[in-house]
């Protein structure tokens, strides 16, 4: 059965564990080799399944413990070329792993199909990622996404299970500390999805087939869970849709220190 495990999810770091319970992937590695291998432990997951790491961006937030998590224990990474080109810069590709660009065409690792998409963020060449399941079950991740563009949404559509980036409120990311700048940047077509068009999102993909939802990457200073799943929950309820009916709806944890897994 397919197995999603949301390691780590906000602004302080991400990683997600997606596959079975004896071989899989990561989906960044944003915390420390430290933190990664703990979190792992916690949901039952061993170090020797993680067959492959694919690598959205290069913000610190998605590759903090990449090199020193990959080099440990020799797991391949794989991202765009313009973000390979970026890691090589940072100095995080340092040979002692494998470091392949993946082209749109996707590939096959851990007994499942892994199909990439850009996202619009302000990064060298970001990806999402859609992964077909070995028991034929689709999962996206899609974060970081300055607006929904068609070729995410197509990318993601009739997906079992969408891990959606809910990032700030908008009104307290507007009324909030960060400096003018930053908000521009946030609130910009290459920054982060906020809850509202997030929710407004969840309705098209509820009515396409998708009955499982994460909202992830949320901001620590310009929201909070609870107001990310009312502003979802609110939207598909005015649709008509009824929660563990029609829909599964959770948030990501910034930690996930109850080792929680989804197993679907």
């Amino acid at each position: 059965m397919a197995r999603f495990c949301p390691l780590f999810s906000g602004s302080s770091g991400n990683c997600y564990y997606i596959g079975s319970a004896e071989h899989g992937v990561l989906i960044d590695a944003g915390k420390n080799a430290k933190q990664i291998t703990e979190a792992l432990q916690r949901c039952e997951i061993p170090i020797h399944a993680i067959e492959g790491i694919f690598v959205t961006h290069e913000h610190s937030d998605h590759v903090s413990g990449l090199r020193v998590f990959a080099s440990r224990h020799k797991i391949p990474v794989y991202a765009s070329n313009g973000t390979m080109a970026a890691l090589q810069d940072m100095g995080i590709l340092n040979g002692k792993f494998p470091a392949n660009a993946l082209s749109l065409e996707g590939m096959e690792c851990a007994g499942m199909y892994i199909k990439p998409f850009h996202i619009p963020h302000d990064c060298a060449e970001g990806y999402g990622y859609r992964l077909m399941t070995e028991d034929g079950r689709g999962v996206s991740v899609a974060t970081d996404l300055g607006y929904m563009t068609a070729e995410v949404r197509d990318a993601v559509t009739g997906s079992d299970l969408i891990v959606l980036e809910s990032n700030h409120d908008i009104g307290m990311l507007r009324n909030g500390p960060y400096p003018y700048a930053l908000k521009q940047r946030i609130l910009s077509g290459m920054g982060h999805l906020s809850n509202l068009s997030c929710a407004e999102e969840l309705c098209r993909f509820v009515r396409t087939g998708t009955t499982r939802f994460w909202l992830a990457h949320l901001s620590q200073e310009n929201n909070t869970p609870e107001l990310a799943y009312q502003t979802s929950l609110c939207s598909l309820t005015m649709a008509g849709m009824k929660e563990n009916l029609d829909y599964q709806l959770a948030v990501a944890p910034r930690s996930n220190d109850a080792g929680k897994v989804m197993i679907f």
